[in-house]
């Protein structure tokens, strides 16, 4: 795909990511307010007044100025020194399945990718990716455009598209601790698979050297509350999911009670690490999400 200008690079980002189609303006503002919050540490020069804006932290009002003028202002700040957001996706074959919305796994994890990169864009950040599947785990470099932007997207869409390999997320995790020793902010973008002890000796290391933020695609039900007419299959296995067994109660049950058993295993892990955490059940609610997990992070350091 060849990008003649600025304008066709934004709406290819949009087209690949879907970026804007479920967010609002108001969303963005909001995002962009608590995206600051990731950022803590960062030494800043003060570069001009602007209205408050959904979203923006209490704490950057001029109360002054908003006194004066009868409105609220917030201060606005020069980034002198920037950081970068790693980015780190599985991209083995299971995340070509479905989410839990019934449609893409991959088109989630390149959404949330996307919202969190454009925010890192906008406030200056480079970004860089690891991903990968059990055969292979590749690192792009760092960037801090559209269109590294565009390729780092891209190249996760072919990833998943073209892997014919299992996932591997500790192994993901095992090459960050090795290769990366800068301070960044690492976002891990993986599916339900339950978290093994190696996972969390990998976060342990992880946690002392980077801020971490981890956020689950959530799989499609393998079984549904009603019969249905398409064969269902695993992507790992290619074990079909027989019809007759959709709408079974107890195999509802009984999936129900393991899927909430690992996700709450994975919950308490994270909690006590510190870890920020974010499960996207589907692409309409996925900026909301993401506000939410950043208002939180925001909320946690006032």
């Amino acid at each position: 795909l060849h990008v003649r200008s600025r304008r066709q690079r934004q709406m290819c980002i949009r087209d690949r990511s879907k970026l804007f189609i479920h967010s609002s303006r108001k969303s963005l503002h909001a995002l962009d307010g608590a995206y600051a919050s990731l950022l803590h540490g960062r030494s800043l020069d003060f570069e001009d007044l602007r209205k408050y804006e959904y979203g923006d932290q209490v704490r950057d009002i001029d109360w002054r100025a908003t006194a004066r003028l009868g409105t609220p202002l917030v201060k606005r700040h020069r980034a002198m020194r920037m950081h970068t957001i790693l980015f780190v996706v599985d991209t083995g074959r299971s995340m070509a399945a479905l989410a839990h919305d019934e449609k893409s796994k991959k088109d989630l994890a390149i959404l949330a990718t996307g919202v969190l990169g454009v925010l890192a864009l906008r406030h200056g950040d480079d970004f860089s990716l690891v991903y990968g599947d059990s055969d292979r785990i590749r690192r792009r470099a760092p960037g801090r455009s559209e269109g590294a932007l565009e390729h780092a997207l891209r190249t996760i869409d072919q990833s998943i598209d073209s892997s014919t390999a299992s996932s591997d997320r500790d192994a993901l995790l095992s090459y960050v601790t090795r290769t990366v020793s800068r301070r960044m902010i690492v976002v891990v973008i993986t599916d339900e698979a339950p978290v093994t002890t190696e996972t969390e000796r990998m976060l342990r290391r992880l946690r002392v050297q980077h801020d971490v933020l981890w956020l689950t695609v959530s799989d499609a039900d393998p079984v549904l509350d009603h019969a249905t007419g398409t064969i269902r299959s695993d992507v790992d296995s290619m074990w079909e999911v027989p019809d007759f067994v959709q709408g079974d109660p107890d195999i509802i049950r009984e999936l129900a009670a393991q899927t909430e058993a690992d996700a709450a295993r994975l919950a308490e892990l994270l909690k006590r690490m510190e870890i920020s955490h974010s499960v996207l059940a589907g692409q309409d609610d996925a900026v909301s999400q993401l506000l939410q997990l950043l208002n939180r992070r925001s909320n946690a350091r006032l």
